[in-house]
């Protein structure tokens, strides 16, 4: 797939013939066909396929040294737009999906099953095989599809959607989306530059709309109850060093052709495992660090399976530098096993992170100790009783999903591609806390 294949029409996305997929692979991604309703269209409610959830994952731009040196501003009226809106009624959300590329749309979409507080309203999507393989997949008609945002903006008043394209399209989703007032969700990372990202957060701004990333880690009980321990309870002292490890296998023996086509494609992701795992750890220790950019990135990345993936790597290693604090990313395409776990580490103990459920204290030389994880309440819990919070003006966006997290997030992949790159360190000279 080349860029011009994908930069059509505002809010259209094109995408290139993908090869049919092998029957009995493809069964073996689905699981029996239970019913659950859906509440879609005009307020009907149509039977939806239920289907196991996969593994979730998602990646080098030449990025000009000067971007780097760049303070990350957010302008105040980016702020004042984004509040700008009444809160909306206690209906359920209009809600959109963009894209249907990004095979995380194959998970979303059943969990919008038996939920009363979001109305599925269309789907834009231009790739005729991908339509009609979703709509018969999760029963939906014809009539929820449509061919830009616009159109679907005119049928149905749609507030909200959720972006599930390439990572490029992320920035033609929301300068599309902004002056026509919806609120924009996309999945991880934000954008495959800085530059896009910051595009972005400007019109967002002027258009007065919400934008939030979504990251699996974020929803994890073991998250936020470790920054609680760390800045509510200062249960292991001052930061000293983190450790993040992310990633699985490789993607290629369960993604579709459609997923495959962009996420190993280094303009329309950015790159390879350093961005669809990098921005995991990058996320994680910009919340962590309450907001400050880092003083320096440091990154090598290798193609352990050239053969596999061609163009873009698979292996990536990123140290983040604070004046009293360093992190260490770890993102591979070649981990034995999936795994999104972290160690974090304090002047007086250390927090392990083994899964989204399971948190564990030392203090010193104490013993290691299982710490509380409770289940998050409501709206914290999941990424869409978190967006509908958000699209109905109930909560602010803050922390993991924010722009101003994610801004800096960008800021560490472009900077972290260019160190890989060139073999340099690249400074950045940090800040303190926002």
């Amino acid at each position: 797939m080349n860029e011009e294949s994908v930069s059509g029409g505002a809010g259209a996305w094109p995408n290139a013939e993908a090869p049919e997929r092998d029957a009995a692979s493809e069964a073996a991604r689905v699981a029996p066909a239970n019913a659950a309703p859906i509440l879609v269209g005009p307020g009907l409610i149509r039977p939806l396929q239920l289907q196991e959830h996969g593994r979730r994952n998602r990646f080098s731009l030449p990025v000009s040294p000067k971007i780097m040196k760049k303070p990350l501003l957010i302008p105040l009226f980016c702020i004042a737009a984004a509040c700008a809106r009444p809160q909306e009624g206690a209906g359920p959300v209009r809600l959109g999906i963009v894209g249907l590329v990004h095979d995380h749309v194959r998970s979303f979409i059943p969990e919008l099953a038996g939920r009363r507080d979001v109305q599925l309203v269309g789907i834009v999507e231009t790739n005729r095989e991908l339509v009609a393989q979703i709509a018969e997949r999760f029963h939906l008609g014809a009539d929820l599809f449509f061919p830009s945002i616009e159109a679907l903006r005119a049928r149905t008043g749609v507030q909200a959607v959720a972006t599930f394209t390439s990572t490029f399209d992320h920035r033609r989703v929301v300068e599309t989306c902004a002056p026509l007032g919806i609120d924009v969700m996309m999945e991880k990372p934000m954008a495959v530059s800085l530059d896009d990202a910051r595009a972005m957060a400007e019109a967002s701004g002027r258009g007065g709309i919400q934008v939030i990333v979504n990251y699996e880690t974020t929803w994890y009980p073991s998250t936020q109850s470790a920054y609680a321990l760390v800045h509510g309870q200062h249960a292991i002292g001052e930061l000293r060093k983190i450790v993040v490890r992310d990633g699985h296998p490789g993607p290629a023996p369960w993604c579709t052709p459609f997923f495959m086509a962009w996420l190993t494609d280094p303009v329309l992701n950015g790159g390879g495992v350093l961005m669809d795992f990098g921005c995991y750890g990058a996320d994680l220790v910009t919340w962590l660090m309450e907001g400050r950019r880092p003083t320096s990135v440091f990154a090598v990345t290798q193609h352990f399976q050239p053969d596999v993936y061609a163009k873009v790597d698979d292996e990536a290693t990123i140290v983040l530098t604070y004046p009293r604090a360093q992190a260490i990313l770890q993102a591979s395409w070649n981990w034995p096993y999936n795994r999104k776990d972290m160690d974090i580490y304090g002047q007086s103990g250390a927090l392990r992170l083994p899964d989204r459920n399971s948190l564990f204290l030392r203090k010193g030389e104490a013993p290691e100790a299982p710490a509380a994880a409770p289940a998050l309440p409501a709206p914290y819990g999941d990424s869409i009783s978190y967006y509908v919070a958000v699209v109905r003006r109930q909560i602010q966006p803050s922390g993991l999903s924010s722009l101003g997290v994610n801004l800096t997030v960008c800021e560490i992949l472009d900077a972290a591609r260019e160190s890989a790159r060139t073999g340099r360190r690249i400074d950045l000279g940090g800040d303190s806390a926002r």
